[in-house]
This record gives structure tokens, sequence and C-alpha cells, in this order.
């Protein structure tokens, strides 16, 4: 299989559209929405969710006020401010600040102090028409992004593998941080999507220079380039700079926001449609060259 990651380096720029019209475009493939902050893929792929599933993401700490010595050494050694000592003397305790790191449970001299699993959140596959989407829903008050990606990804994977489909597609969360390394770490590629303004194009340099660390091949897609086609020439040559090319640009057109904003898909648009088109083409020939070899590292 093949594995595609679709990013931005900042939200807003068109990624899920991408992505959500590459998978269509595909034919059968396994998308994944890795936006586990802000799901929205599933608005562009509709379909039928399967069973919720729970992620559990380490322990979160439980306080029993009858066993309670009231020694407040659980208070002191607590550096997220989950343990607080009341006027009266007793402990309470606020579990959305507990970071699990079990040093309140060390402490406790009467063992008032126990752990249970933390539910981080719910993930799902859902059966569309063009293949599984796999989606999830972080938690309130979740730290663990970057695992949740990771076990999307692992189940794109056996699903892409019992399905015998070729390519996986991942719609990435925006910005550089531990949610994109979890979501780029490994893929065959790296589609940037920018647009064609300052703030674009500052953010595809730090996307980049990530891809560069990770040493991933990257291509460019310019959403929105008709808007100032002097800055899309810049971020093109920048990235033609990196050995990044130009896979695609995407002209404005008002009625794919209107599109969008019904719940359909911006192929309906005629010339975005053929855009998009030459993307899909443009991705597929970089990456199938690398599938064969992707399958049979995976077995």
């Amino acid at each position: 299989m093949a594995q595609v990651a679709v990013l931005s380096g900042k939200g807003g720029t068109g990624k899920t559209m991408v992505t959500a019209s590459l998978a269509r475009l595909a034919g059968q493939v396994v998308a994944v929405d890795a936006d586990v902050d802000a799901a929205n893929l599933g608005l562009l792929l509709p379909g039928e969710d399967g069973p919720s599933r729970d992620f559990v993401a380490g322990v979160r700490a439980q306080h029993s006020p009858e066993a309670c010595a009231r020694c407040m050494s659980c208070v002191a050694v607590c550096r997220f401010g989950a343990l607080e000592e009341r006027p009266d003397g007793t402990v309470a305790l606020e579990p959305l600040r507990c970071e699990g790191c079990r040093a309140c449970g060390l402490v406790c001299p009467s063992e008032a102090i126990s752990f249970v699993e933390n539910r981080g959140g719910t993930w799902t596959v859902r059966e569309t028409a063009w293949g599984p989407l796999v989606h999830a829903r972080l938690g309130v008050a979740q730290g663990s992004t970057g695992k949740l990606v990771a076990l999307l990804r692992e189940e794109s994977r056996v699903q892409a593998a019992d399905r015998a489909i070729e390519h996986v597609l991942i719609d990435g969360p925006p910005g550089v941080g531990c949610p994109v390394h979890a979501t780029l770490t490994g893929v065959d590629l790296v589609v940037a999507v920018t647009e064609p303004t300052g703030s674009g194009a500052h953010d595809l340099a730090r996307l980049l220079e990530l891809t560069d660390k990770f040493q991933l091949r990257a291509a460019l897609v310019i959403n929105k380039h008709d808007l100032s086609e002097s800055m899309s020439e810049q971020i093109a040559l920048a990235a033609a700079d990196r050995n990044v090319p130009l896979v695609g640009h995407i002209p404005f057109n008002p009625d794919v926001p209107h599109a969008l904003a019904r719940g359909e898909s911006p192929l309906t648009v005629d010339p975005v449609r053929e855009s998009l088109e030459r993307v899909w083409e443009a991705v597929r020939a970089l990456v199938q060259p690398r599938a064969g070899v992707t399958a049979q590292s995976s077995r």
C-alpha cells in the first residue's frame, strides 16, 4: 500500500477539501482523519459509522476520602494542581488536571490514591462509497493526540491489507507539532496544501523543513492560486529550491464554499474538478513506483 499525508502547516488552506476530493477520485481508498481535535473529513465522506471504540491513554488518579490521612503529601507533590487542600482540611481532586504521573500514589502513606484507565476519546471506522474512513474524537482536556493519531494510522493499514486497497489518504492536522509528526511518520508522500498569502508561504516553509528532517518526499498544491499569481509563483519557486514539485494549482471559485456548506463535494464545481483530477493523477504517479515496495515491507 502507499500512504499519502495531506498537510498544510496551518489551518484553513483547503487541506480537508483536497483529501476528500482525492479519496473520491481514487475510487477505493482508506481515508484517515488525523485531525482528531476537530475532525471534519466525515462531512465530505458520508456513510455509516461502525461501533464506537474507546481510546485509552494513560491513567487518572482517584481519591478515597475514607482512607485519607489528611497529611497533604499528595497535594505537595502534585505539580499540576489536580490535588488541593480544602478549607476544612480534606483533599479535593480535579480529574481534568490529572496527568497520570502517579507521584501522588507513591507518597500517600494510607493508600488513599488509586488509578483507573483514562478514556481519552473514541474512534470508529465508517463505511463509505469510496472505502473505509477511520476517524476519531479526542476527549475534553486530553493531551494524547499523537497516540490517537498513531492508533488511527495502524487501523488504516489493517483496513488496507484486509481489503487489498492500494492507497491510504491521511487528512492531517494543522501546524507542525506532535500530531503532525504522528501523521507523517513513514508515509510515502506528503502533499503540502498552501494558499498564496504571506502566512501560507511562511507555514509551508515550516512544514517543508519538517519533511526534510523526516527525509520524506513532498509535493505542493496551491489552492486559490489565482488570487495572487505573483505570490503563487514565489511559493512554487521556493518549493522547487527544495526539490518539491508543484503537482497542481486550484483556482478560486465561490461555488466551492457554497458546495461545502451544503455538504457537497467540490468535484461538483467543474473548473475545480479538472484541477483536482490533475492533482490526483500526479500524486498517484509519484507514489505508484513505491507502492509495491511498501506493500512488501508491511507484511
